[in-house]
């Protein structure tokens, strides 16, 4: 009986070497990331199906975060800390018997400073920054490029004619962005060449603007413009005018105006919202000519149904380049057409390469 009892412990002590020698738990850093992942890989020996994984909390206690009867696999935990270690236990084991092998692993998650898989896309944000350098500076050496005049453009000197004919003032609405926002400054590169227009034929224009900054760089654009053709004497200050901070306020004060002034034309350009209906609705009832765009797609339906003519999204900032000629902004404009086409061309490619079977452009740009 006592030769028995030692053969029986030597086979259940051979079997759990047996065990822990094919079965393996490792614990890798996440590469190129931001020190929040770990990868957790197991393999577990014959006579095992089961396998669950356990996690040290703060306080020191172990909590099963995964289980599974795969004998191989691996998963990523995201609920690290960087450097700080993580603790993990695997418990690999039978469920018909009691045959079970346990192993400790720990790893400290590091903080890379440079994520390698985007390396793609830095190429290609390279390649486009320095196609807008390209196209700025070229243009600051004299060299012309084309860009296609847009429709409603066309529309400034049939307003402005209108209004010198009838003897009524042009309203111009920069937006309700402040001077910090990138449509409010385009509007205003507009706004002066049709300053410029409108003293030349002598027609009044009429900007209320929604904030203080907005109203110093406004007039002074207005001024300038009044200046280059020559009737600094006919510029008025107070047709430059503040109204109010408040969205629907500004917006009630427009319509006053238009409702009052009977404006021959309309400019509504710049950033804008909930208000765009009410002002082109208000406007298109006093019949004046109204030309309106913004990059804030969401309010462009309502623009189109009620204005004459609309600039759709960027055509606002490509009317500022053309009208201006600043050298910056046609560089800028030129080199994102230059990215579009890039786009255009690798979607293309991809969509080609990806119907062939081929996925090496996706798995690139970490797209498969």
């Amino acid at each position: 009986m006592r030769h028995i009892l030692l053969i029986a412990s030597l086979m259940c002590l051979l079997t759990d070497v047996i065990h822990a020698q094919t079965t393996s738990f490792e614990v890798k850093d996440y590469p190129w990331d931001d020190g929040k992942k770990l990868i957790l890989e197991w393999k577990i020996g014959a006579g095992l199906d089961s396998l669950r994984i356990q996690k040290a909390d703060p306080e020191g206690n172990f909590i099963t975060i995964y289980d599974t009867t795969e004998s191989f696999g691996s998963i990523v935990d995201d609920d690290v800390q960087p450097e700080q270690e993580a603790e993990y236990l695997m418990i690999a084991y039978n469920q018909s018997t009691s045959d079970s092998v346990v192993v400790s692993r720990g790893m400290t998650p590091l903080v890379q400073w440079y994520n390698l898989q985007k390396t793609p896309l830095l190429i290609t944000m390279l390649l486009l920054s320095g196609m807008i350098l390209y196209y700025i500076f070229a243009s600051k050496r004299g060299k012309e490029f084309f860009i296609r005049r847009i429709n409603a453009l066309d529309s400034m000197e049939e307003a402005i004619g209108r209004a010198t004919e009838k003897g009524k003032p042009i309203l111009f609405v920069p937006g309700i962005g402040d001077l910090d926002e990138i449509q409010t400054i385009a509007s205003l590169t507009i706004l002066s060449h049709l300053a410029y227009r409108a003293a030349q034929y002598d027609a009044d224009i009429i900007v209320p603007v929604r904030f203080s900054m907005v109203l110093t760089a406004a007039r002074e654009v207005v001024k300038e413009a009044y200046i280059r053709a020559g009737r600094a004497d006919a510029y008025r200050s107070d047709r430059v005018f503040y109204l109010t901070d408040d969205q629907f306020g500004y917006v009630a004060g427009i319509d006053g105006i238009m409702v009052r002034e009977q404006p021959a034309a309309n400019f509504f350009l710049g950033s804008f919202y909930a208000e765009s209906l009410i002002l082109a609705e208000t406007g298109f009832s006093t019949g004046a000519i109204q030309t309106s765009g913004t990059a804030n797609a969401h309010q462009l339906p309502f623009f189109i149904v009620a204005c004459d003519w609309t600039l759709i999204g960027e055509e606002l900032f490509a009317a500022s380049a053309y009208l201006s000629r600043d050298a910056q902004q046609l560089g800028s404009l030129k080199g994102h057409d230059f990215g579009k086409i890039l786009c255009i061309a690798l979607i293309l490619v991809g969509a080609v390469l990806e119907y062939s079977g081929i996925h090496w452009l996706s798995n690139m740009f970490n797209l498969g």
